[in-house]
């Protein structure tokens, strides 16, 4: 009998470049869906250390990604701590180094601008070597393209790439990128999933707005 992926393996193939991600997360403060993997050569389950930079929960805030998200080799997230102070006539952290230098400024993370949180949607698609900055949202379904710094959010479904990234296309038209957020595939249970996937990989678009809105009522 075929199996079903096990969303809870560390390594889900035998290629053992692509790690589901979820399972290799420490940091109270990163969140990460079911499927989601980070592919990478050298270090996949090494993701938390390389790929998220200047994470300190105790700042406050979190990286938060959805399931079935495909993370390309060398992307960074950037979290809110890698700031400066922006609100006074120097930007030098002296606070940082100590000493007296320490005991005459106000406490360094306490000064820094808070972004927000970074919220990846699900079936999200970063390619390589992105980066994505502190606050940004990424919408359900979008794609970022390689060596693109995203620094403002992104719409669901939108194709997105460039420094700063900008968006380049919408994947659909607005009737089925409306279907599809209703539809959340991504929360199917696994039998239903199985059952559904030669419509999420089939390219003739009008029958899947069809079949979808069949199995939505509409």
């Amino acid at each position: 009998m075929k199996r079903i992926p096990n969303p809870n393996e560390i390594f889900p193939n035998e290629y053992r470049t692509s790690c589901f991600i979820k399972n290799v997360i420490k940091a109270p403060n990163i969140i990460v869906g079911d499927y989601t993997y980070y592919d990478d050569p050298n270090d996949p389950a090494g993701f938390e250390k390389n790929n998220v930079l200047f994470n300190y929960p105790e700042f406050g805030d979190r990286l938060m990604i959805g399931k079935f998200c495909a993370i390309a080799c060398g992307t960074k997230f950037i979290m809110g701590s890698a700031n400066h102070r922006i609100s006074s006539v120097t930007t030098y952290p002296f606070h940082v180094f100590g000493g007296l230098w320490r005991e005459r400024t106000p406490d360094h993370l306490s000064q820094l601008p808070f972004k927000g949180d970074i919220v990846i949607g699900n079936d999200v698609w970063i390619g390589r070597e992105s980066i994505v900055m502190p606050g940004v949202k990424i919408g359900d379904g979008s794609i970022i393209g390689a060596y693109s710094v995203v620094t403002k959010d992104v719409p669901p479904y939108c194709v997105v790439g460039g420094n700063p990234a900008k968006i380049i296309k919408k994947r659909f038209d607005e009737v089925l990128i409306d279907l599809l957020l209703e539809l959340k595939w991504w929360d199917f249970e696994s039998d239903e999933l199985v059952a559904f996937l030669p419509l999420l990989c089939d390219p003739d678009l009008e029958k899947v707005k069809r079949i979808v809105k069949d199995r939505l009522g509409q």
